[in-house]
């Protein structure tokens, strides 16, 4: 149901929600698995809608453009590849100009419960979510001393 962009940018913001510094692309690319070339496009998006911030310079790369407990999935998901609920008929019948069918209510539902989930869920809270010994998919977690013991991202 997600593109593997949306996939992609929430591996970039919860990488960089727990990183101290600014990361450059090639870092974040390198940790997340995502071509770098691609990821750049992706972190411009974001940035032009302020979920991360660019510096330029010695030190430069991307960070979180908010605090990590103020950003919401939905706002990712809406900066590289907005939810677009069903308002009016996609078919553009005219008997269901001004209320939709129950297949498109229904999936209108389902949208929109998908949307309130999203605006529910902070980046933080994702963190928040202990690993267990096995991660429970192929993104590349790396041990390394990290805040209270977690298993984070280099």
């Amino acid at each position: 149901m997600f593109s593997q962009t949306v996939e992609y940018a929430l591996r970039a913001v919860v990488y960089l929600a727990e990183q101290v510094d600014a990361r450059t692309t090639q870092q974040i690319a390198v940790v997340t698995k995502v071509p770098a070339a691609y990821l750049a496009k992706v972190l411009q998006n974001l940035s032009r809608f302020e979920v991360v911030r660019s510096q330029r310079g010695l030190h430069g790369g991307f960070s979180l453009g908010k605090s990590a407990t103020e950003l919401t999935i939905w706002e990712v998901v809406q900066a590289v590849e907005p939810i677009r609920r069903i308002r009016e008929c996609p078919l553009e019948l005219e008997s269901h100009r001004t209320k939709l069918c129950a297949l498109h209510r229904k999936l209108d539902d389902a949208l929109a419960e998908i949307e309130r989930t999203f605006r529910d869920c902070t980046i933080a809270d994702i963190l928040a979510v202990p690993f267990s010994d096995t991660p429970d998919c192929s993104f590349p977690f790396v041990e390394e001393p990290a805040r209270e013991g977690r298993i984070s991202l280099k």
